[in-house]
């Protein structure tokens, strides 16, 4: 395998140029300055212990010693660089969907750039720009958005017509194609080169790296590390990082409380050919043909070409896997359908001699993004893994992030959609895993269009009530493996055709959400959320009101029955979490978050709350079925079930009270829906779910009453400027910043977390603000749709990105949410936002490169219950004045 033999021959001469690496290690026990033959014996003690010797468990020694963290030892249970890392295919692309990750790729491509400089060690790094293929007239608009954004990122990038690709790159064949993305800047490197070169300079600032060292268990007490056992022995540590690629699954198994690391192994297959007749530049561009499936990028005057095929093979999903990964099976004819690809893309390959078909395992992860962050259960417990194919191009950023996460307490971006924590257990099954990453792998060149899902691992988490809706024409999404309608199919509707139109444009659920809008704005809807976070949190005393306190925002002293709706800070000020609290008694509070809290808000509040035997906080997620009834008839439906009268006088907003509903008792409902509307929440213990929903369904009959689904949810909530969590809020997005101050506790003299930063702000302004865009000359019917993301233009000048947007069915336009910052022209450095800023800017949306006109708003559009609203936020802060 000659392949192989380079690459190894690589290894061996970075050894012989760095004998001090052996010896730096050594020179601290011993005055000899000679390399020892035998393995040095580890330290009884460290702050971090790194377990993985691949891309990310070097860039996280690297960026840790950078930031001054030099007590670090780095165990590889094999060779350094042996893993998935070796068999990299070494391209390091810009071109991603997620913002985050556009990020980390291209703080990747600038560190490797100078990395040789700085350590001596060869890298391979070779601009040679890359170019995306269009086969289709939705793909050219996929490439069009990502274009968009990385433009506004500063990344060079430009759409081309396929004669420009035909000059690029003389031997693609053109005649199918409609378009392509070019990004010139994007690189290849030799992965195995660039973590020998991360390790080098890790170990020059005292990182200690020990090979053939296994981690076989890794020791917890009282819910935090404390030590790793090896087969050489045992070493203290406050911090351990899991980054064993493919083995880190397993790993995470291995300790006393087992951290769930959801990815699994599938085989990645490309081959290596000969070189040409006449060799390939080396700086010519690396071609991706995701609807061809498959990458090609020149290899040592030949070519390297790989895929992702539609039907991959999961690797170890039984018993562990071997220690370093030899060279896999051959599977020609598994591979015949990406090598057909790559002869049509480039026919005068026809004649070449093929080296080899190199197989190495790849891990996926249930959603295509990777995992980082500190484990839920386990304090000093970090990941970094579940690269999906992209670990070089994310090397570099994401051992940034998780080296910030870990000096500082938080990382210096926004990486909520890569967090450990948007996982529960259940993504952990073996058999969810196996399945998923089946689908995961093809989708990765797979054409995703705004709210696709996923087929496999559904009907995991479920409603009682499930079946009642699935039968009533119940369309379905998942979050954090709930099943939560969407919206429901009418009966007669051709539902193939919904299904199948997946679009950029206006999707054929247009007219049905349409008209659930309608009902909850004239009659009354029901909307089954019972995959909202739910916690109870009591104590014997005055210690559940005083904890609670601290750790929210909002003044939750409020007498029994009132429900409070805040935030969660963090020290910055933004938000981990925002909720609705209600005070069920003196002393126990009913918590509702969103449905992707459930892991993150747990263990936020169990490592803040005090260690209390008379605190007691528990989950009750799954005890309550959540019925959300919208819609001005919703007071009558409830108050004939009730034999209650629920109008204001009687029930004002934000009132929680224990019911009646037909036969069943004990059911909470509040005034609260969500969404600006006027309505009810029915928190229903779980053994009466179907009985209430039947009696409300029957009741309702008489006033009009229908299902709904979250589509139409979504479509109130954000024409009434509702911000939500997850979409709108993270944590580096503060009350001050979407006109929520009136939700904070500033002026009552109480402690709370993140109260100065609030206060600071207070003092000297934001620096970015929610705002909300209607769109002006925007068609629905003909023109692309926003959906989020788009980056926001104020007179030319680009000032933001979309962070939510869906058509209002009554304002009969669309609405976007996002935030507006104020960069200074020259320097690009930030300003403080003012409310004049933002009145006085022309404004513009860029979807997929076309520019609409929008008109910028700070507060909703007035409405009776707007107006009133709108009089006490005035009264309540001086700062939002117009």
């Amino acid at each position: 395998a000659v392949g192989m033999f380079l690459r190894l021959l690589s290894d061996v001469r970075w050894r012989a140029a760095n004998p001090k690496w052996r010896r730096t290690t050594c020179c601290r026990r011993n005055t000899s300055s000679t390399a020892e033959p035998h393995p040095l014996s580890l330290p009884a003690q460290a702050q971090v212990v790194i377990c993985g010797g691949g891309i990310m468990g070097t860039s996280v020694a690297y960026h840790l010693s950078k930031m001054g963290w030099k007590d670090i030892v780095l165990l590889e249970q094999g060779r350094l660089a042996a893993g998935t890392t070796r068999f990299c295919a070494g391209i390091v692309s810009t071109a991603r969907h997620a913002a985050i990750e556009l990020k980390m790729a291209d703080y990747s491509n600038k560190l490797y750039q100078q990395l040789e400089q700085e350590t001596g060690v060869n890298t391979g790094y070779t601009k040679t720009g890359s170019i995306s293929l269009a086969q289709t007239q939705d793909r050219l608009i996929s490439l069009k958005r990502i274009a968009s954004s990385l433009n506004v990122m500063g990344i060079p990038c430009e759409i081309i017509t396929p004669k420009q690709v035909a000059r690029l790159h003389p031997l693609i064949n053109i005649h199918d194609l409609v378009g392509a993305m070019y990004v010139p800047e994007d690189a290849l490197v030799s992965s195995a080169n660039v973590s020998l070169a991360l390790a080098t300079a890790a170990s020059r600032n005292g990182v200690q790296i020990h090979e053939r060292t296994s981690v076989s268990h890794v020791s917890i007490q009282k819910g935090r590390v404390t030590g790793v056992e090896t087969d050489r022995g045992q070493i203290q540590c406050q911090y351990f990082v899991n980054c064993a690629g493919q083995w880190a699954y397993e790993l995470g198994h291995s300790g006393e409380e087992p951290v769930n690391i959801p990815l699994h192994a599938c085989e990645h297959f490309y081959l290596l050919t000969h070189p040409l007749k006449e060799p390939l530049a080396s700086n010519l561009p690396t071609v991706v043909d995701p609807d061809g499936r498959i990458y090609i990028r020149n290899w040592q005057g030949g070519i390297l070409s790989g895929g992702f095929e539609k039907n991959p093979k999961p690797l170890f999903t039984e018993g562990r896997n071997q220690l370093e990964i030899q060279n896999l099976q051959e599977d020609w004819d598994h591979f015949e359908p990406l090598l057909s690809a790559l002869l049509r893309r480039m026919p005068d390959l026809e004649a070449l001699q093929i080296m080899q078909l190199v197989n190495c395992p790849e891990s996926f992860t249930p959603d295509m993004r990777c995992i980082m962050g500190e484990s839920p259960t386990v304090q000093g417990y970090f990941v970094l893994a579940g690269m999906n194919s992209a670990g070089i191009s994310y090397g570099g950023g994401a051992g940034k992030y998780l080296a910030e996460w870990m000096v500082n307490g938080y990382p210096s971006e926004n990486v909520w959609p890569l967090d450990l924590k948007r996982f529960g257990t259940l993504q952990s099954s073996r058999t969810f895993l196996r399945h998923r990453v089946m689908e995961v792998m093809p989708l990765m060149c797979d054409l995703k269009v705004p709210r696709w899902d996923f087929q496999t691992g559904r009907q995991l988490r479920t409603s009682p009530l499930y079946d009642r809706l699935d039968a009533q024409g119940a369309r379905w999404m998942e979050k954090h493996g709930f099943e939560r309608v969407k919206y429901f199919v009418p009966p007669g509707k051709d539902l193939l055709d919904l299904d199948q139109s997946k679009t950029f444009y206006k999707p054929d659920w247009f007219d049905i959400v349409g008209s659930e809008v309608k009902c909850c704005k004239e009659a009354v809807c029901v909307i089954d959320m019972s995959s909202f976070t739910k916690f109870e949190i009591s104590s014997t005393g005055d210690q559940a009101l005083e904890s609670l306190q601290y750790l929210f925002s909002n003044d939750l002293d409020v007498p029994v029955g009132h429900v409070v709706h805040t935030g969660m800070l963090n020290e910055k000020g933004g938000y981990e979490n925002d909720c609705s609290i209600a005070r069920l008694s003196k002393r126990s509070f009913f918590m509702i978050s969103p449905t992707d809290q459930q892991v993150h808000c747990w263990a936020w509040l169990k490592n803040r709350l005090p260690d209390d035997s008379n605190l007691t906080m528990e989950d009750v997620t799954w005890k309550y079925t959540a019925l959300n009834l919208i819609g001005p008839r919703a007071v009558d439906v409830l108050s004939e079930l009730s034999y209650a009268p629920m109008t204001p006088e009687h029930f004002p907003s934000l009132f929680c009270k224990e019911m009646s509903v037909g036969y069943a008792n004990g059911i909470r409902v509040m005034s609260i829906t969500h969404t600006g509307e006027p309505g009810f929440m029915l928190y229903i213990p779980i053994e009466y779910a179907l009985h209430v929903y039947n009696e409300v369904m029957n009741m309702g009959q008489k006033y009009g009453i229908r299902n709904a689904g979250y589509y139409a949810l979504r479509s109130l909530r954000i024409e009434k400027f509702f911000a939500f969590w997850g979409q709108d809020l993270d944590a580096f997005t503060t009350p001050m910043e979407c006109g929520r101050e009136f939700q904070v506790k500033l002026e009552k003299g109480m402690e709370f977390v993140g109260q100065e930063a609030l206060l600071e702000q207070k003092q000297n302004g934001v620096y970015k603000r929610f705002t909300m865009f209607i769109l002006e000359d925007h068609d629905t019917d003909t023109d692309l749709w926003p959906w989020w993301g788009e980056p926001i233009f104020r007179n030319g000048c680009y000032v933001g990105k979309t962070t939510s947007s869906a058509y209002s069915y009554s304002l009969e336009r669309h609405v976007c949410l996002g935030f507006v910052h104020h960069f200074d022209e020259k320097t690009g450095e930030e300003l403080v936002v003012t409310t004049d800023f933002i009145n006085q800017g022309e404004y513009e949306i860029d979807i997929a490169g076309q520019r609409f006109q929008a008109k910028a708003k700070l507060y909703p559009f007035s409405s009776l219950f707007t107006q009133r609203r709108r009089k006490d936020e005035v009264e309540l802060s001086g700062y939002q004045r117009e």
